[in-house]
């Protein structure tokens, strides 16, 4: 391939790489906005959503600029037995970081929600403070201040005792 052409396309895959950005960004805002999903919670699939976006760009560009095809599948297939025994590690970061997008998408709780954990060895009723990238926040009726990783919040069996109650303002 001659170097025009690679200029070229690399210039489409640049422009390709910023209409799929502002679409995911269009995307999840209104999805936050139709589920009352806290904006903290936007940024950090946001964020994850520009990590993966990155990631295929910087292999596409080492592909189009003439990296060794069957070097870069062996770098690849390295790398996706790393993350492939991440997400199967239950304590992991990887683990908690798709627990948290898992949260996000699908799951009920929302931050201001009144829950309980259903958990045979504690007794955990209280309030939903922040849910991160990683843990989930809340202050119990008695007062404590517990954090559960994501991937155990998925795992525990959840009540929801009574919804936040959304001002008009706050969905805008």
């Amino acid at each position: 391939m001659d170097l025009n052409k690679e200029i070229i396309i690399s210039i489409v895959f640049c422009f390709l790489l910023i209409a799929i950005i502002q679409l995911l960004k269009f995307s999840v805002k209104k999805f936050s906005i139709i589920r009352s999903i806290d904006l903290n919670r936007k940024k950090i699939i946001i964020n994850l959503g520009y990590l993966v976006l990155f990631s295929l760009f910087g292999f596409s560009m080492a592909i189009i600029w003439g990296v060794n095809l069957n070097q870069f599948t062996v770098f690849l297939s390295s790398i996706l037995a790393v993350l492939g025994v991440g997400f199967f590690a239950q304590w992991s970061i990887l683990s908690n970081l798709t627990a948290s997008v898992i949260l996000f998408f699908s799951h009920p709780v929302r931050i201001g929600d009144r829950i309980r954990i259903l958990d045979k060895d504690f007794d955990w009723s209280g309030k939903v403070i922040d849910i991160t990238g990683f843990y989930f926040f809340m202050k119990t009726d008695k007062g404590e201040y517990i954090t559960l990783p994501n991937t155990m919040v998925i795992q525990k069996g959840i009540e929801i005792l009574s919804k936040k109650e959304l001002d008009f303002d706050e969905q805008l």
